[in-house]
C-alpha cells in the first residue's frame, strides 16, 4: 500500500511535533495554538491563508485508542471517546514563531482534508523542488 492509497489516520508520520511553542509562556498560548470542533470552521479561518507567511510543514491525523479510555468508560458508560483531529503545524516565516492547530474531523472529511493537504504538500515541493529527484523522468 503506498501513502496515496492509505487513509490520512492510517499514516503514521516519524517523530512528532509538539503544539505550540517552547518560547511561549501559557498565559500567551492562544498565540501559538488553536483549535475547532469542525473541518468547516477551521477553513473559514484559515482555509486561505497565505501559504508563504503561514507555512504548513507537518500534519497528523490523530485517532483516539479505546484502550486509553478504559478507566474513564469503567467510571461513566455515558463517556465519550474523543473523536479523530487532524494536528497541523505551521511555521510562520515573517515572524519566525511556530503555531499548531488541532480541528476535529471525521472519516467524511478526508476527500476535502486531502485535497487541502496536497495543495500544502506542492507548495513545501516548490520550496525543495531543485534538491528533488525528477519524479516524471
Amino acid at each position: 500500500m503506498t501513502a496515496t492509497d492509505a487513509h490520512l489516520w492510517e499514516i503514521d508520520h516519524p517523530y512528532y511535533c509538539s503544539e505550540g511553542s517552547y518560547w511561549v509562556p501559557g498565559t500567551q498560548w492562544h498565540e501559538v495554538h488553536n483549535e475547532y470542533t469542525s473541518w468547516a470552521d477551521f477553513l473559514e479561518e484559515w482555509g486561505s491563508a497565505d501559504e508563504d507567511y503561514n507555512l504548513l510543514f507537518r500534519w497528523d491525523w490523530k485517532r483516539a485508542d479505546p484502550d486509553d479510555y478504559k478507566y474513564e468508560v469503567e467510571e461513566d458508560p455515558d463517556f465519550k471517546i474523543p473523536g479523530d483531529h487532524l494536528e497541523l503545524f505551521y511555521f510562520m516565516q515573517r515572524k519566525a514563531r511556530n503555531m499548531s492547530v488541532f480541528v476535529e474531523v471525521s472519516e467524511n472529511d478526508e476527500p476535502n482534508v486531502r485535497e487541502w493537504l496536497s495543495g500544502k504538500a506542492e507548495h513545501i515541493r516548490k520550496l525543495w523542488e531543485p534538491l528533488l529527484d525528477n519524479r516524471d523522468g
